[in-house]
């Protein structure tokens, strides 16, 4: 596989982060968050692996790139007494049971706008110049929606294989879902407003 140049950055990028989350995750006996090294080495792979037939562009690349970092700087970065996940930004909305705007909600935002992109990109090669976006659009909002999904499905077995996580209980599901829809609709009216 030859390496263009370009791609040499988000290499080291990745190879760097992943690396020293990687050891301090293992330091601290952090296993929950070793799961998420595991399952990220893994989606790190398949698009290396897979680049030459994706053709990824460099903005979907650093993006995702961007939200592995997020990811692990979330769960691992101590902020107060807690992690960077559980970091309040904006009080938008606040209950007894939730807040809104945390550091966790606008990283699920980011995440599944990539996503989005990246389903948008790897399908449009399957359709020409007069497919219906009344279609589109909303099919593109249900696959992000789904892969956010996925992702809370991650979590549970996260849940359910290690003791202590962060996690958090069913508002925290609900709004990660909520977050999730948000940005694959963001990603929907970046992919409108770029195609114009």
């Amino acid at each position: 596989m030859k390496i263009k140049k370009g791609e040499w950055g988000l290499i080291l990028f990745n190879l760097i982060y992943v690396a020293i989350f990687t050891i301090y995750y293992l330091s601290i006996k952090n296993y929950e968050f070793l799961w998420y090294v595991a399952v990220l080495l893994f989606f790190v792979g398949l698009i290396a692996f897979t680049l030459k037939k994706s053709n990824f562009d460099y903005l979907i690349l650093w993006g995702l790139s961007i939200w592995g970092f997020l990811h692990m700087a979330g769960g691992g970065v101590r902020v107060g007494d807690g992690v960077l996940y559980a970091l309040q930004l904006i009080p938008i909305w606040v209950t007894d049971n939730f807040f809104i705007l945390k550091f966790d909600q606008l990283v699920h935002f980011y995440g599944f706008a990539v996503a989005t992109l990246v389903a948008h990109h790897l399908l449009k090669k399957y359709w020409n110049d007069d497919v219906n976006y009344k279609i589109v659009y909303p099919a593109l909002v249900a696959i992000g929606m789904g892969l956010g999904a996925l992702n809370e499905i991650v979590e549970f077995m996260a849940v359910v294989a290690f003791s202590n996580t962060g996690v958090g209980g069913y508002y925290n599901t609900a709004l990660d879902l909520v977050f999730n829809t948000l940005g694959a609709i963001a990603a929907v009216i970046f992919i409108h407003v770029k195609k114009r």
